[in-house]
């Protein structure tokens, strides 16, 4: 039986660093097709925000050989809940060391997944404040809408790529507080969590690697609020020659729009039209997919997940997202499918 920690003392993803061999080419996609905003540079690094992002960026964009994560912060509800969530991880023998060397946020605390996924948790973070000439007549807007692009609002979630799904949703449920809304399952096999720490379907997804690979991402998503908006990127994306892996369509899971996209760095990205289900319900049961029920959980409107790469391919991958392809195409080097 898991010890699960008291809810709420982690509000939400706060940031995600992304690791790309053509960075100039990942931060064109992010800023003339997604509409980011700059808001620094530091050495091999650029940092982006969308137009709602609370603070002063969402997005770190790091020159690297491979893409991949370079790590992903949640931010806690307190100064006592950060010290609070380090205790417990401590106590499970989680090691980690304190920084204070990103920009615009404090102290944080860095540790990794039991998969080896680079993982933070900090509650010291400014609040973005926009130039006069960004300055959003509406209050809630931390600045004006771009005029670039289809722009994405915010961060909205990330996805993990684990050898063992129950163990990285155990460590967040025990260690975090996270709440497990649907999880997929294969015979005993879980190969699929949706968790989250709000009201919001996830926040943190984790699905078993097919590949049998450890502490790889599968993607980050970013969100419009507007299904609309999907349809017009998946057409923004065809003319500017941005591979488009799935969709536009609705998971069953999550009730999320989706269109998934490779940025050229190689990293996956999701386009989340709507929220999808909130979850309002503070005493809802974990809502558990069986294999039989595979193809609503994917996709509703009966788009196709390909196994080439959706359930085998992450980053960092030892093989170009072409040779992955190719080399998972052939029908005797296809696995068993994991989950979205």
């Amino acid at each position: 039986m898991t010890d699960i920690s008291p809810p709420h003392e982690v509000s939400h993803l706060a940031r995600v660093e992304l690791l790309s061999p053509k960075p100039q080419e990942t931060l064109d996609f992010f800023t003339r097709l997604l509409g980011m905003y700059v808001t620094g540079q530091d050495g091999g690094s650029v940092y982006l925000r969308g137009y709602e992002d609370p603070y002063p960026w969402s997005l770190k964009i790091t020159e690297s050989r491979t893409a991949g994560m370079g790590h992903a912060a949640l931010r806690t509800s307190s100064a006592d809940a950060l010290e609070r969530r380090v205790g417990s991880l401590r106590s499970g023998n989680v090691e980690g060391t304190w920084a204070e060397d990103e920009f615009g946020f404090g102290k944080t605390f860095s540790y990794q997944s039991p998969d080896g996924h680079d993982l933070a948790l900090v509650w010291e973070a400014d609040t973005y404040q926009a130039p006069p000439e960004l300055r959003s007549k509406i209050l809630t807007r931390a600045s004006k809408k771009p005029l670039q692009g289809i722009p994405i609002k915010r961060i909205d979630h990330l996805n993990l790529m684990a050898s063992d799904v129950t163990a990285v949703k155990e460590s967040f449920e025990r260690h975090l507080g996270f709440k497990t809304t649907e999880r997929v399952v294969d015979g005993a096999t879980e190969i699929g969590a949706w968790m989250t720490a709000n009201i919001l379907g996830h926040e943190v997804a984790c699905m078993r690697d097919a590949t049998g690979g450890r502490g790889k991402l599968h993607h980050v998503a970013f969100y419009y609020g507007n299904q609309q908006h999907n349809a017009d990127a998946a057409e923004m994306f065809r003319e500017h020659d941005i591979r488009i892996e799935s969709g536009p369509d609705r998971h069953g899971i999550t009730q999320g729009q989706f269109l998934y996209v490779f940025e050229p760095g190689g990293n996956r990205i999701e386009l989340f039209g709507e929220p999808g289900y909130l979850h309002l319900q503070p005493d809802a049961e974990t809502k558990t997919w069986l294999m039989s029920d595979f193809d609503t959980a994917l996709a509703i409107g009966g788009a196709k997940l390909p196994m080439e790469t959706y359930f085998t391919y992450g980053t960092p991958s030892p093989l170009s997202l072409e040779d992955h392809e190719a080399q998972f195409s052939a029908p005797a080097a296809q696995p068993a499918p994991a989950a979205v």
